[in-house]
């Protein structure tokens, strides 16, 4: 079989990028696989950074911009063509089409242009219920819900944890769902008077735009337990997340979540991540984590800043509760493997 993916962001090696090649990756093995992207050098690149074999796939021509009959012609000789959405409806003349989307897109209204587009589509997929929410409204559809592939296999608990609370997440005040930095460090800078002993590890990328935001947290932590560690390669966050005791996550904190769903986490994969190492989930009761994190029984959930520190504070002084909760993170986390991922897409795909 012949299989297309495209992505309008592909050169962002995100969430989304790794979502759809994951998947590529896994079809190629057996099937042609044609990437569709002007720039074949960007192959070798984006599989080192997400870490995924694309050595049997093909980088070939983006016919997602050629337009009119030469457009139609060239996606007809497909069997399935994957397209990841930025919130557009790509025409696509394959035997069978998927539309995915990773962001809850609110559209008023759809034109009757759009309507007819989605025809050709067989499936469409999110990445969560909560983008399945607006997905669904915003098109009159019923979508599929088909989880991102998480490798928990490579991430293991291993070793004695450490007083260790870690948050994983881009630097950056500018982007779709910002990570709320700031707000971990003004709880825990609280929390800090009452636990002794225990630190704060915020981890993750950060780019030239986003100095100026990365320099002031950097300040604002002067004095505390608290370290900033960005732009580390896999192996050392990996480890972060086997020796942390607990995770925190505040994405979407102070937002509204029914009219801005953009600015929620829209699944969230470095909780699942984080609950493979038995790092005890205590993230923000909105967007996609409470798909991930069922309160009280594989981790805990959070809305205010006072409930975020209670919480924690609970639970450094309950072990017992630590050690039931993380053994029970573990076992959730199952269920957003890499190989049930797969098996989900298998059942469309042919």
């Amino acid at each position: 079989m012949k299989f297309g993916f495209y992505s309008p962001y592909l050169d962002t090696f995100g969430g989304g990028e790794r979502y759809m090649l994951t998947l590529a990756s896994h079809l190629s093995q057996k099937h042609i696989v044609d990437i569709f992207w002007d720039d074949p050098k960007i192959k070798a690149p984006i599989a080192r950074f997400l870490k995924i074999d694309l050595t049997k796939t093909n980088f070939v021509k983006n016919i997602f911009k050629e337009k009119g009959l030469k457009k139609m012609f060239s996606t007809f000789g497909y069997n399935c063509n994957f397209v990841l959405s930025d919130g557009s409806v790509p025409t696509t003349f394959a035997s069978k089409n998927i539309l995915h989307f990773q962001v809850p897109f609110i559209f008023e209204n759809i034109d009757f242009r759009t309507k007819l587009k989605l025809r050709k589509y067989k499936y469409i997929v999110c990445n969560s219920n909560f983008t399945k929410t607006f997905i669904d409204a915003s098109f009159h559809v019923n979508s599929l819900v088909i989880y991102p592939p998480v490798d928990i296999k490579s991430i293991k608990s291993v070793g004695e944890k450490q007083k260790t609370i870690l948050s994983v997440g881009r630097f950056s005040p500018h982007q779709l769902h910002p990570k709320k930095q700031e707000v971990l460090i003004e709880v825990f800078k609280e929390l800090s008077k009452k636990a002794p002993g225990w630190k704060l590890v915020l981890a993750g990328q950060a780019k030239k735009n986003d100095e100026k935001y990365l320099k002031a947290l950097k300040k604002s932590t002067r004095g505390y337990a608290i370290r900033v560690m960005e732009n580390i390669k896999v192996d050392k966050l990996h480890e972060l997340y086997s020796q942390s005791s607990i995770y925190w996550h505040a994405t979407g904190f102070g937002e509204d979540e029914r009219k801005n769903p953009e600015r929620m986490e829209h699944f969230g994969i470095s909780t699942v991540e984080a609950s493979a190492a038995g790092a005890v989930p205590v993230v923000i009761g909105m967007g996609g984590q409470k798909e991930i994190v069922t309160d009280g029984k594989n981790g805990i959930l959070w809305t205010t800043k006072a409930q975020l520190f209670e919480n924690t504070l609970n639970l450094i002084s309950d072990q017992s509760t630590m050690l039931r909760l993380s053994k029970a993170a573990i076992l959730n986390s199952k269920r957003f493997s890499q190989e049930e991922f797969l098996r989900r897409y298998e059942e469309i795909v042919f």
